[in-house]
């Protein structure tokens, strides 16, 4: 047997240096040790929190450069607009990697290898210690092997489920690469995960809630079976869904009979948004949400924890963050995020859509009669009398940005300025002229470049109000349960009035479809508006949080721009706003803009195209001049082709591998979406 072979497979990842993996900079300051032989580790719980520490800086989000939006999926979706879009909304440019592309082990590797040498020492009472830190490791390893498999999931569907170390032998290799169906996947995603909560402590045993603790899994257990519900339901009848017509899995003998444990597609749907039901319940009922004191805090002396523990540096203090991560500038663990929240979002804006979507104070939709809307014709009137996130959350000139330590740093603005929109500075640029708040943080000590310290929300328990709302609306039709103490809950404290069916009632779908990607499903417009209107608290709520680019596509909701491009637009700049733009103030940049986008020092759009600015549309040379665009198979990536030629019995026939290409994707190198 080639020996090359056998060590280029990604599932095999020999050539990983077991214990030189670990990054230096975890979230708590710990180096890593320079590990022994697993003969003589694992032995203490000490050196297994040194193991799996690492795993949250290595596997979940974090504050590298700017969380809110950037790195996370809103940047790229109708929530938020960055400088350039994601190759997936043009055509042409997504196409099948070579190699890896979203098909890889490593992370998996991993955890595996401690979850399999580790819990036959401690069954075997090998490992001394606190029982309770022992207990905490592992938990935590099954955790996060539950997590990096819901990643998978997400990205490519079907998966290979693999649990242990493999051998360097082409035949396990090659087996182990079968593909499952990924309602499959997400079953054996549950089961870690209640494998995770029969370890993991109750509290976050570090009591900062820098530690997972069993509220945390339980969430991501419903975020995770929430997903696979609504997918199941959205995609019945397609190539997405095991057993769906076209579905490539049924082109491989080992899944060829395939039957769904439950029964059915439907009944399979339904299991797993009763799952999201019970475990979102168990996470909103006991866990408080952040009180909201409705103001934007200008001096000292002003609070409000709802804004502000977005951009704490100590985030412990609000129960509501049920995980976070802890920077430190003494140890050389820092961010720009409240640089950036201090500017135009590392030229990352909210998009007229978002701002758009949100509902004014009384309940009423915008475009609502006597909803009471002033208008967009400037920043501070789309504020006026609105959900008390958009007062919150959509920065306004002269506001104050920096009230503490002002002689201290030189980044940000300490008084929010008119958004600079001609700029392509990631420091100062403002991308839509709408900027998002979330992130922000009054002491200058934050405002040095690369060198602040803000934490990074992970698990906060608001998305358990708003999991269980979707899954008990989508599993049984109607709001039961607690839809209405939940849904009441994130109302209140939004300053939205509570009554959800003034909303409902006064909702013209014909209208939200405009500039909510979310008013669809399967490429039409809802007709349900209950279900829009839970959509839609959950846009407002998670709005720059990383899961938009998720939800549009368990929904479904990008089919209507395969043959419908969408433009991305940002505040209203072709109407009062221009005139400050051109030239009213002293040594102001004059907007340029040409009718066809070939001028090659425009900074605008032309006023012709939209009264919108659109970020998108001031040069030709952007890919996504014409709108963003979609392609069917887009909604999961496709398989890099090495992989289908190193484990096919014929190299030079990928068919017979037994992993099989995503739908609507060819088995070629560089190709595009057929679809």
């Amino acid at each position: 047997m080639n020996t090359q072979k056998i060590k280029s497979i990604n599932i095999l990842l020999a050539a990983l240096v077991l214990f030189g993996l670990v990054s230096c900079n975890d979230f708590l300051g710990i180096p890593p040790k320079s590990l022994a032989s697993p003969e003589n580790y694992f032995r203490t719980d000490q050196q297994l929190q040194s193991y799996v520490i690492p795993f949250y800086s290595d596997f979940l989000p974090g504050n590298s450069d700017w969380t809110y939006g950037i790195y996370q999926t809103d940047g790229n979706s109708d929530n938020m607009a960055g400088s350039s879009c994601d190759d997936s909304f043009v055509t042409g440019q997504l196409k099948v990697p070579a190699e890896k592309g979203d098909w890889y082990f490593d992370a998996i590797y991993r955890v595996n290898y401690f979850i399999e040498t580790v819990l036959p020492l401690w069954e075997a009472g090998q490992i001394t210690g606190d029982e309770a830190h022992i207990k905490q490791a592992i938990g935590e390893a099954y955790f996060f092997r539950a997590y990096l498999y819901s990643e998978r999931v997400m990205k490519v569907g079907d998966f290979p489920i693999i649990t242990h170390i493999l051998p360097d032998k082409i035949d396990v290799l090659t087996d182990a690469s079968k593909r499952m169906p990924r309602n499959e996947v997400v079953r054996f995603i549950l089961s870690d995960l209640d494998e995770a909560i029969s370890f993991l402590s109750p509290k976050s045993i570090d009591g900062q809630n820098n530690r997972i603790s069993v509220p945390v899994a339980q969430l991501l257990k419903s975020r995770v079976a929430l997903y696979e519900g609504t997918w199941l339901k959205y995609f019945k009848g397609t190539p997405f869904v095991p057993n769906g017509p076209g579905w490539p899995g049924a082109t491989k003998d080992y899944n060829a009979n395939y039957q769904y444990p439950s029964g059915s597609i439907d009944n399979e749907s339904n299991y797993f948004l009763e799952i999201a039901i019970e475990a979102a319940d168990v996470v909103a009922s006991a866990i408080p949400l952040t009180d909201n004191t409705g103001i934007v805090p200008q001096s000292v002396g002003e609070q409000n924890p709802y804004l502000e523990m977005y951009g704490a540096v100590d985030m412990s203090a609000y129960p509501e963050i049920m995980l976070w991560r802890q920077y430190s500038i003494s140890l050389g663990l820092t961010n720009n995020v409240a640089v950036y929240a201090a500017a135009g979002g590392n030229l990352t804006g909210l998009t007229r859509g978002m701002v758009d979507n949100f509902l004014m104070s009384n309940g009423l939709p915008i475009y609502a009669p006597g909803s009471g809307y002033a208008g967009d014709d400037s920043i501070s009137y789309i504020r006026i009398n609105r959900d008390g996130r958009a007062v919150l959350f959509i920065k306004e000139p002269y506001q104050v940005n920096k009230y503490l330590n002002q002689n201290l740093g030189d980044h940000g603005n300490s008084i929010e300025p008119h958004p600079d929109i001609i700029t392509l500075s990631g420091e100062v640029g403002y991308n839509t002229g709408y900027a998002c708040r979330k992130g922000w943080n009054p002491d200058g000590l934050q405002y040095v470049s690369g060198k602040g310290s803000v934490g990074c929300i992970e698990f906060r328990a608001a998305e358990a109000y708003l999991n269980y709302m979707e899954a008990y609306y989508e599993r049984y039709g109607n709001i039961g349960g607690k839809v209405d103490q939940y849904w009441k809950a994130i109302r209140t404290r939004a300053k939205v009035d509570p009554d959800y069916n003034k909303t409902i009632s006064n909702t013209d779908m014909a209208q939200e479809a405009l500039n909510d990607w979310g008013a669809y499903s399967q490429g039409a417009v809802l007709t349900d508006k209950v279900l829009y209107n839970i959509r839609r608290e959950r846009r407002c709520e998670l709005m720059a949080e990383g899961l938009r680019r998720n939800d549009l596509k368990r929904w479904r909701s990008l089919d209507q721009l395969v043959n419908n491009p969408y433009q991305i637009e940002g505040f209203k700049l072709w109407g009062p706003m221009q005139y400050w733009y051109a030239g009213s103030r002293p040594g102001s940049t004059l907007l340029k803009y040409s009718e066809d986008g070939s001028l090659t020092v425009a900074n605008v759009s032309a006023p012709s195209k939209s009264p919108y600015l659109r970020p998108y549309q001031i040069l030709n040379t952007n890919l996504a001049y014409n709108g963003l665009t979609w392609r069917l198979a887009h909604y999961l990536s496709p398989i890099n082709y090495l992989d289908m030629q190193l484990t096919a019995s014929d190299p030079k026939d990928v068919s017979t591998s037994p992993i099989y290409q995503n739908p609507y994707w060819e088995s070629v190198p560089n190709t595009v979406a057929i679809e």
